[in-house]
This record gives C-alpha cells, sequence and structure tokens, in this order.
C-alpha cells in the first residue's frame, strides 16, 4: 500500500507555514516555528501520533502568538485531510484519555468530513513559556476546521498548566493515531453514506 503523505504551504501577510505529513511514518519529525512552546508540542504528535511530520512556521510573533499558532494548525489540518485522500480503510475514530502526573484529559476525534470543536479544557490566562493558554484551544479548531474533523478535548484534573496543556497535545496524538490507522476488515469508507 502507498504511504499517505501531503505537503501544504500556506502563505499570508502574517504567516508562512509549511507541513509535510507521512501517516504511516515512524514518529520523525524537524519543527521550525518561532514559538518554542508549539514547536515541543508538534513534536509530540509526531512522536505519539507515529507520524512522521516537518513544520516550517515564520510568523507576526512580535504582534501575538495567535496568526502562527492557528495557520499551523490549519496548515496541519489540511495536510492529514489531504493524505487521507477519500479516507476510505481508515478506523475514522479515535480516543485516548491519558495522564501526565496530576492532569487527565480525553480526546475524542471522528474523522468524519464535518468539523465541529469542543473545548472542555478551563485553562487560566496565563503564559507556558512565552506561549499564550488560550492558543491551545485556537490550534485545535483550527485543525478540526481544516482537517473536517470533529474533535472534543476534556479535561478531568490538573493544576499545573504545562502539564494540562502538554496531554492535551499527546492525547491528541494517540487519538489522531488510532483514526488514521488502515482497518484490514473495513476496506472501504467507513460510513453507512458511502462518503466521508
Amino acid at each position: 500500500m502507498s504511504e499517505r503523505r501531503a505537503r501544504v504551504e500556506r502563505t499570508t501577510r502574517e504567516t508562512s507555514v509549511t507541513v509535510e505529513v507521512c501517516l504511516d511514518g515512524t514518529g520523525q519529525s524537524s519543527i521550525d516555528t518561532p514559538l518554542p512552546f508549539l514547536s515541543h508540542m508538534l513534536e509530540q504528535i509526531a512522536r505519539h501520533g507515529v507520524i512522521d511530520l516537518t513544520v516550517k512556521a515564520k510568523g507576526d510573533v512580535e504582534v501575538d502568538g495567535h496568526h502562527t499558532t492557528e495557520d499551523v494548525g490549519l496548515v496541519l489540518g489540511q495536510a492529514v485531510r489531504e493524505a487521507l485522500g477519500h479516507r476510505a480503510g481508515i478506523s475514522r475514530y479515535g480516543s485516548a484519555t491519558l495522564p501526565m502526573d496530576e492532569a487527565l484529559v480525553t480526546c475524542a476525534l471522528d474523522l468524519s468530513g464535518r468539523p465541529y470543536f469542543v473545548w472542555r479544557v478551563p485553562l487560566p490566562k496565563a503564559k507556558i513559556g512565552e506561549f499564550d493558554s488560550e492558543l491551545c484551544a485556537v490550534f485545535f479548531e483550527a485543525f478540526a476546521r481544516s482537517a473536517e474533523a470533529n474533535l472534543h478535548l476534556m479535561l478531568h484534573s490538573g493544576e499545573n498548566l504545562h502539564h494540562i496543556a502538554e496531554i492535551c497535545f499527546k492525547s491528541f496524538a494517540r487519538a489522531l493515531r488510532s483514526a488514521v490507522t488502515r482497518d484490514p476488515r473495513a476496506p472501504g469508507v467507513p460510513s453507512t453514506k458511502g462518503v466521508l
């Protein structure tokens, strides 16, 4: 079976983002963004999602990190969508409930072709390094929209802001890993409609 790959570029007056993804990779990553915490989280997606991921991003971070974070989410979502093609043979659904010390988060994902985003992770407006905590939701919402995915994240417990944010990305990675996995027992499109 051929590897499911995509390369997507997006350039605006605010950002320049290129993402390459291989859904059948081994978790290798090459990440270059002006936001160190975002770069670290993208490495988590590659490693725990077992996808190969290259991200090169520039943006107007002198304003703030919003435009760059959102556009990286948009381009990653589009790359995943393109790599999936017609989505035939995929598991479609993925979920993961993962701990990181005191923090516990569930991510549930449906690669349905219908974008919807639910964020039940109450975070104080604060910095994680130089990264605004509210940008976590911005990233995931942008991914859900451009990947045409139904994405839910829910916090069960947690106090440390870094732990909560990081386990959101790791649980997302594991849910994505499950959802894109090929199911040999169901080679067609995983929908009674026949299309996603």
